[in-house]
């Protein structure tokens, strides 16, 4: 892969790859890529192997580090000086591209005195195989569009998610383990391997870098004016075109196309939550896989060659962003493309497509012509703007009892303490005002959307017991994005707080006729809105229950956990 590069293996053991032996149309099963990775652990001192936590499988991640001065403690990984890369791989094992790929990039690592002088100073960790379930599922055919290897793993994993979907929600054992591996490595930059979908054209390799303007601030800009262009430098100077991800289905790219928003449920954009530079690698399922994976390995030494060069940047931008986001007061939720914003430019490498009819239906098809290529400047919107924002408060505080969400900060890492006896606090409540749902199951729920809440200063009692979750700590973002229930990936919208949607007590109307009459007698102000009303609602005028409804809810027997979230912000 490298030239010029003097290896050394003195231990009389091979390390040839199946994608190498097969002259590059094969790809390893689970079983022999660990096995792969323990010879490597066995005969490299700088080679070190972790097991962690535990998958949907029933069989532990693993997690493969580079270190040049010798084998690596795991409690001493976040806090040392090096650089910190960590590369995922398989999450979805049909596009298994980065296994190949990194088991040749570590092998070519400790077999090279220069290449290991080159990255004396990088940790790089490795998570061979993400899905396990996924890649024991093998087969030859699942990947319909894709241009090989001849077998490989299944999207889903052992309990059919899409682990892509699943970084914020955690419904999967996968996922926690991710996060403990993520935790303990605290990795400067993330690079999640993939094979792309969609429209076709030249090129082999795509890079989906997190969404800038939500990386936001100085992280953000350093991302697209600095990062990005310079990986696309680096793999220009070796003659490996590479363009942004190819956001367009069903038509040609000719249009232009907006930049792919990562929210939290994905990979890079949970990782974006703890100020990691994250970016996914998208090679062209209809390219052949020995290129896709070369150009994969490309990739990921040229971001090696940035990051060691960029080190002290990338160190120091990290280290400021807490402070950065609290000195904002606000934090932006939703985003939409920004409309004052011109698109880029990109010289975009096509083919020419048109509309055919279909050969096998009686309708029409999209056809390639790659008889027909060109290159052509087309549209890239990449700016973004914040649609909605909140206010960031000192803490929040979540009632005990939502066990689940608790878990999930806690395998994040997130710092909060308990309150020690029952205490009353001025806080802002949250009561949701409107929501959307899907009417399709999606990963395993049916997800919110479109969230409105009302908002109301009120002074709240809490339990000893109850948890007090400062904003100022490395998960802040986290945090925000999770417990604000507006947010696209909050667990509002992921239905962790479904049960506060249903009312638990109700009444009959021939009993509460009476009391709503001397209710109305006792509140006058209440009385006079159900009047104005009744005039100015025709519909609220011909629905008695409707009438009834309004009353019982303005009244002290409505109960008042209906619709509350049960976070609470402190200011």
């Amino acid at each position: 892969m490298v030239l010029g590069c003097k290896k050394q293996n003195t231990s009389g053991k091979n390390f040839t790859t199946l994608f190498e032996i097969s002259n590059g149309t094969e790809t390893p099963e689970y079983s022999d890529v660990i096995s792969y990775y323990k010879e490597l652990v066995d005969t490299y001192a700088e080679i070190s192997l972790f097991e962690m936590g535990e998958t949907d499988s029933g069989k532990p991640l693993h997690l493969i580090v580079f270190n040049a001065d010798g084998k690596t403690k795991l409690d001493e990984i976040k806090h040392s000086p090096k650089n910190r890369m960590l590369i995922n791989n398989g999450i979805h094992p049909g596009e298994s591209d980065g296994i190949d790929a990194s088991m040749m990039l570590l092998r070519d690592i400790v077999q090279s005195d220069s290449l290991k002088n080159k990255y004396k100073n990088t940790l790089i960790s490795v998570i061979p195989i993400y899905n396990i379930g996924g890649a024991l599922n093998r087969n030859s055919h699942t990947r319909a569009n894709q241009n090989g290897p001849k077998e490989y793993g299944f999207r889903g994993n052992a309990q059919n998610y899409d682990l892509n979907r699943d970084f914020v929600k955690q419904d999967t054992k996968n996922a926690a383990a991710f996060a403990e591996i993520f935790h303990t490595v605290d990795p400067d930059v993330f690079i999640d391997n993939h094979v792309s979908n969609g429209a076709d054209y030249q090129y082999a390799i795509t890079h989906l870098f997190t969404q800038h303007n939500k990386l936001g601030g100085t992280l953000g800009k350093f991302l697209e004016t600095q990062m990005r262009p310079a990986l696309e430098s680096s793999l220009g100077a070796k003659e490996i075109p590479i363009t942004p991800y190819v956001n367009v289905w069903g038509s040609t790219p000719k249009k232009g196309w907006s930049q792919f928003f990562d929210s939290p449920r994905y990979s890079t954009g949970y990782t974006t939550l703890f100020n990691t530079f994250g970016m996914m690698v998208e090679t062209h399922m209809l390219k052949p896989y020995k290129i896709r994976v070369e150009q994969t390995y490309e990739l990921m030494l040229s971001m090696l060659d940035f990051t060691e060069k960029r080190s002290v940047n990338i160190k120091s931008l990290r280290a400021r962003v807490v402070e950065e986001v609290l000195s904002k007061n606000t934090y932006p939720l939703t985003f939409e493309i920004n409309p004052e914003k011109e698109p880029s430019l990109l010289q975009f490498r096509g083919y020419e497509g048109e509309m055919i009819d279909s050969k096998v239906t009686t309708g029409k098809r999209l056809f390639y012509d790659r008889s027909k290529p060109y290159t052509e400047a087309v549209n890239y919107y990449n700016e973004y703007r914040s649609k909605k924002e909140v206010t960031i408060p000192k803490a929040y505080v979540l009632k005990n009892g939502w066990s689940r969400v608790i878990e999930r900060l806690d395998n994040n890492q997130i710092e909060y303490s308990r309150f020690k006896k029952d205490t009353m606090i001025k806080v802002e409540s949250m009561h949701v005002k409107d929501y959307k749902t899907r009417r399709n199951a999606y990963e395993g729920h049916y997800l919110h959307y479109a969230t409105e809440v009302s908002r109301d200063t009120v002074d709240a009692q809490f339990s000893k017991g109850d948890i007090f979750i400062p904003t100022n700590q490395r998960g802040i973002r986290y945090i925000i994005e999770t417990l604000e229930p507006e947010a696209t990936d909050s667990f509002f919208n992921w239905n962790f707080f479904d049960t506060v949607l249903q009312q638990k007590e109700g009444y009959s109307s021939y009993v509460f006729e009476d009391i709503a009459e001397q209710f109305l007698k006792d509140n006058p102000e209440v009385q006079k809105e159900f009047e104005e009303k009744l005039k100015s609602d025709k519909d609220f005028a011909k629905n008695p229950r409707a009438q009834l409804n309004f009353i019982y809810k303005k009244s002290p027997y409505y109960e008042k956990a209906h619709l509350l979230i049960p976070v609470f912000k402190v200011y």
